[in-house]
Order: structure tokens, then C-alpha cells, then sequence
């Protein structure tokens, strides 16, 4: 499930050992897993810092607990340590982490959900906005929700339109629409004002 090399344990055994507490083992998590924001978390944890769901891995010395909803995830995961002349750097590759695509045969708001999360959110994520789905009916208009710096942008048609529905309509065979259900009014910071556009 996960490969640890030696050299990653020998790194881990010596901080644990500089701690001196009885028990202390690391954990490691996936957060924002499915994402592509996706990153990993990897932390000292006593048996009192367990949820009680985790997953053992013993390694020599310690144990590596694998917080429960993230060993999807993390399945194939590798941890290494690289020695440097300069000190050292501890490397984790998780190659599920950011989630699969979903198969072709995989429904409609899964694969709308997908490119909203793996290719929308990271582009609309440099004007500080983001959107959310709110629902996909069964003609293939997807609704959404738009919110950071986008709520309440003066750009934000032509990014519903040139932009999102145009990238849904692409990526995901059966999106006929793309409407958009956010008040922009209540829209307190938006990345361009409704009046400077």
C-alpha cells in the first residue's frame, strides 16, 4: 500500500527518538484529497492523538498511521528521505492524491464535478473566486454558484460563457447549459466591480 524507505524510516525513528515520549508514532493524511489543491500531511502523533479509525503500518522503531478517509488516496503512496550535503529532504509521492478522472460511463455530475474541481477551480483561483455546483438537471444544464472574487464580478458572463460552459461542454459530453444561480448583488470583494466593467 505504502513503500517507506529505509532511509525514510532511519529519518523518522531519529526525531522520534529526540522526542522521548513513549508511543509517539507519525501520521500521515491527505488534505483537500481529490483536488487540485491536494497536499499531504504528516505529523507526530501519540496514541492520544488518534481518531480510533487509522490505519497501522508498523515500520521498525515506530508506527506510520494513516488517517482512515485518506488511505484512497494515498494507496501507492512512497516516502523517502534523500540525504544532501546541505542537510536533507524527506520526498512523499502520492499519485492518487489529487483523485482519478471519472470513467466515461461515470455519471454527468460526477464528471461536471471533476472538471469543476480539476480544471475551473485552480483557473478561477488566480482572481480569488471559485465555484461551486449546485445542481446538473437531467437536460444537462449544470447550475453553479460563484463565490470569492467572483461574486459579484463584472466579468463574470463572459466567464460563465467563454469560459466555464465552453470548458464543461468539452470535457464533459452531455452539459447542454451552464447557468449561473448567485445573487452578484450581495457580492462584497469581487476580483472587477460590476461598474468598472
Amino acid at each position: 500500500m505504502i513503500n517507506i524507505s529505509e532511509t525514510a524510516q532511519t529519518h523518522f525513528r531519529k526525531l522520534i527518538e529526540r522526542e522521548t515520549l513513549p508511543g509517539l508514532g507519525v501520521r500521515l493524511s491527505a488534505v483537500h484529497a481529490g483536488t487540485a489543491r491536494a497536499d499531504v500531511r504528516l505529523e507526530f502523533a501519540g496514541t492520544d492523538d488518534l481518531q480510533g479509525d487509522e490505519w497501522a503500518i508498523d515500520c521498525e522503531g515506530f508506527t506510520l498511521w494513516l488517517d482512515a478517509p485518506s488511505v484512497p488516496y494515498l494507496d501507492g503512496a512512497e516516502i523517502d528521505y534523500e540525504s544532501r550535503a546541505t542537510g536533507g529532504q524527506l520526498q512523499i509521492r502520492a499519485p492518487k492524491i489529487k483523485g482519478e478522472a471519472p470513467p466515461d460511463a461515470a455519471s454527468l455530475v460526477e464528471r461536471v464535478r471533476w472538471v469543476v474541481e480539476q480544471e475551473i477551480n485552480p483557473q478561477l483561483a488566480q482572481h480569488r473566486g471559485h465555484v461551486s455546483v449546485q445542481e446538473v438537471t437531467a437536460e444537462g444544464v449544470v447550475v453553479l454558484r460563484f463565490g470569492g472574487g467572483c461574486h459579484g464580478c463584472g466579468l463574470v458572463d463572459v466567464t460563465l460563457k467563454q469560459g466555464i460552459e465552453k470548458t464543461l461542454m468539452e470535457k464533459a459530453p452531455g452539459v447542454t447549459a451552464v447557468r449561473d444561480a448567485t445573487d452578484h448583488d450581495t457580492g462584497d470583494a469581487p476580483y472587477m466591480p460590476r461598474d468598472a466593467a
